[in-house]
């Protein structure tokens, strides 16, 4: 008898939790000042683990549109290849102009806001475990374990869960994480405004995050959510032409081979299959100390994940789909991941973590040291750290930090179109880290081609206008500045005979180019 009423207390309880959901009194309200000050405690924590580098990767696209919102004077030349990105977004409008507004050096102001943003995941990671786990130990564990590994490759999709830079998707990140959480807590206007704020951050993300919330809306009705969801995607035929691109727009939609799952490796397809199997297995269990909330998320994010599965091995099975793979559907999983690991670390807190310190320890300790050697290897050549302001070693980072305070903000540079690839460059951009204009790159550019092939030619054009720059002279160098408004070229050395460098270090040379000084004048500068 006291078996079956308890059994009968425990579905009164899950049926409550599920009617009244944000009702649900959280234990910690009256503790608040304490949660957000070891959350902030955390953020410090996992800023020195993953690292931070400016413009490095994608942020050598979003840094340059912050610091033009800063600075209107900044890239008379180029701008099309960052400012396409920027124009979908209020991202950079909303870092740049806190910057302009604030007085805060713009590299310091954008050091904060990635600060800010991987505090606010944490903060919508807690709230999240706090809708999917009764006990605080659970909640805390689930934070702790979305924190070690905020650098974790996302499957193939070339995603990390939060970069250890400054990109759009800082901010629409949390506020994707924040939306879901709010939905399953019962408070859907408040979701549905988190994702009009990730909307206005990073469109694709926030398409991510408002399909799952959708799939979450049909499982709490029981309506059968992939048959809807196939349905709701039968308009992909006009978003975009049928037919494949051609020319450079199709060189550069190739160049980008994690577009399409035909080309990943086994490995990249088991960050697909296993957390899809685990999700799959939970949402058949009743794990203790979960609450409905956890369930539904569970049963939901495996149909979630294998719809878009299924769309990118659709999109990558026909060159006559090759244009939707610009939608890059497998960047769903970024989201998946994004929720699995604070139920996952939820679990952990709940069966084996409790309240031990030394059984914390072993867990996140180890975990930590992975991460952190996985940042450092992935920019060997650069501080795990690059504090604002930071001197650096890196000789190119060096080099573009003296053309930032040496050169005209209206000179236009041209360089190596594949520098990025350089051993010792460590990806950053020029542009991010420079601040001045330059002739397009092979690397980074062509993405911004493959979702804009409109810019497709004058791409094109500029990288092959460069192409076998290792074998430049002084008289190549002129070609190329009688051609574009080149003023200024970065180059190896010993740089060509005959060019003016101002500046070398032990790799590069900083160079004028004579030709172009009287059709684009430059003022006179005073060298250290």
């Amino acid at each position: 008898m006291l078996v079956n009423l308890s059994h009968v207390s425990a579905r009164c309880r899950e049926e409550a939790g599920h009617l009244i959901g944000a009702r649900r009194i959280d234990p910690d309200r009256a503790r608040g000042p304490l949660t957000h000050l070891r959350l902030a405690l955390i953020t410090v924590i996992a800023v020195g683990v993953h690292g931070y580098h400016l413009g490095v990767d994608d942020a050598a696209i979003y840094v340059p549109a912050i610091k033009r919102v800063a600075d209107a004077a900044l890239y008379p030349f180029g701008s099309e290849f960052f400012m396409s990105h920027a124009r979908l977004s209020w991202f950079s409008n909303l870092v740049g102009g806190s910057a302009r507004l604030s007085g805060v050096p713009i590299d310091m102001a954008i050091f904060l806001w990635h600060g800010i943003g991987i505090y606010l995941l944490l903060l919508a990671g807690w709230r999240l475990s706090g809708a999917c786990f009764e006990n605080q130990y659970a909640r805390w564990s689930g934070v702790g374990l979305l924190a070690a590994l905020l650098s974790v490759p996302v499957a193939g999709t070339a995603l990390v869960i939060m970069d250890p830079y400054v990109t759009a998707r800082t901010l629409s990140t949390p506020f994707t994480l924040f939306a879901i959480a709010e939905f399953v807590s019962g408070r859907t206007r408040r979701a549905l405004l988190w994702l009009l704020a990730a909307g206005l951050m990073h469109p694709q993300m926030a398409f991510f995050g408002a399909t799952l919330v959708g799939l979450l809306a049909l499982e709490k009705r029981r309506v059968k959510a992939p048959a809807v969801a196939m349905a709701a995607f039968a308009g992909l035929p006009f978003l975009f032409p049928l037919q494949p691109s051609t020319g450079a727009a199709r060189e550069a939609l190739l160049a980008r081979t994690y577009f399409f799952v035909s080309n990943w490796e086994w490995y990249e397809w088991a960050g697909v299959v296993v957390p899809l199997a685990l999700l799959w297995w939970l949402a058949r269990l009743r794990p203790r100390g979960t609450t409905p909330a956890f369930r539904a998320l569970a049963r939901t994010l495996a149909p979630f994940g294998l719809l878009f599965t299924a769309m990118g091995i659709g999109f990558a099975s026909s060159a006559r789909l090759e244009n939707y793979s610009r939608l890059q559907p497998m960047r769903s999983f970024h989201l998946v991941y994004l929720v699995f690991f604070p139920l996952l670390g939820g679990l952990a807190g709940e069966y084996a973590l409790r309240r031990k310190p030394a059984r914390w320890i072993i867990l996140f300790a180890p975990l930590a040291a992975g991460m952190w050697l996985l940042a450092w290897s992935t920019f060997p050549s650069s501080p795990h750290v690059e504090w604002p302001g930071l001197i650096t070693t890196n000789p190119w980072a060096e080099a573009f930090r003296w053309i930032r305070g040496n050169t005209p903000k209206d000179a236009v540079f041209a360089m190596d179109p594949g520098y990025l690839l350089l051993p010792g460059e460590d990806t950053h951009g020029f542009r991010a880290v420079a601040e001045r204009s330059v002739l397009a790159d092979r690397v980074k550019d062509s993405g911004a081609v493959s979702l804009f092939p409109q810019l497709a030619g004058e791409w094109k054009a500029e990288v092959e206008a460069q192409t076998g720059w290792d074998q430049f002279q002084r008289a190549d160098f002129e070609r190329l500045a009688a051609r574009y408004p080149v003023t200024w070229i970065l180059t190896r050395r010993p740089a060509a005979v005959g060019l003016d460098c101002p500046y070398v270090n032990r790799e590069l040379a900083v160079c004028r180019i004579r030709a172009a000084m009287a059709a684009y004048p430059i003022k006179q500068i005073d060298l250290p």
